[in-house]
């Protein structure tokens, strides 16, 4: 089982992970190792299992998604997850990717492309839903005061952690940074853990939100 990611599905519609089951399964590299109908599920399930990924819907009883996605990523040895689900709402979007998701994907995304953010969030890249990420790029932002403390928290990097911030904000992988900013992979993911380590952050994906606010991306 060496090099094959583990996936744990956590959705309240037994359709959907069996859907999902039969998918995933059937991919190469990727194995699911279990199931979940709610967040309180998916942490023990999480124990059980020790899954690398975890597909996560949002509206659960008993614990939701985003409370789950939080439990999980507080853990010293998270798994990555990515949200799945068909509420695509701003306010769904930011808590989601606040409480840690690496991805966020809707329930109408082609096997195919679930498929790749599984592996591609499993290694540590981001991925989002085109129609996230464009809702992202457009969004305005309302909380008060957002912008100054974005901005505020990015001048704490480096000229170069500054590059590699933004780049990630467009979406860019480790291997696409290294390309166009003329450096090592291994150079690459030091700043990108620099950038963590500084901004008090957990993923890639709290670097892209961070630029966004602060009107960079």
């Amino acid at each position: 089982m060496a090099g094959v990611i583990r996936v744990l599905l956590v959705d309240d519609d037994a359709m959907v992970r069996a859907g999902l089951s039969m998918m995933l399964d059937g991919a190469a590299g990727i194995t699911v190792v279990g199931e979940a109908a709610d967040g309180q599920e998916a942490i023990v399930a999480t124990d059980a299992h020790a899954p690398d990924v975890v597909l996560m819907d949002l509206r659960m009883p008993r614990v939701d998604g985003i409370t789950a996605t939080r439990r999980l990523r507080a853990r010293a040895h998270p798994p990555q997850v990515i949200v799945l689900t068909t509420f695509d709402t701003d306010e769904n979007i930011l808590h989601a990717l606040r409480a840690g998701a690496g991805g966020f994907l809707l329930k109408d995304t082609s096997p195919a492309q679930i498929v790749e953010a599984v592996t591609r969030v499993a290694a540590g890249d981001p991925i989002l839903s085109p129609r996230v990420t464009r809702r992202l790029m457009d969004r305005t932002v309302t909380q008060t005061g957002a912008y100054e403390r974005a901005r505020a928290a990015l001048a704490a990097l480096t000229p170069r952690e500054h590059e590699v911030a933004l780049a990630i904000a467009r979406g860019r992988s480790n291997a696409d940074i290294a390309a166009e900013l003329a450096m090592g992979i291994t150079t690459v993911k030091a700043h990108v853990s620099s950038i963590l380590t500084k901004l008090g952050l957990d993923n890639r994906t709290q670097i892209a939100l961070l630029a966004h606010d602060a009107g960079f991306a």
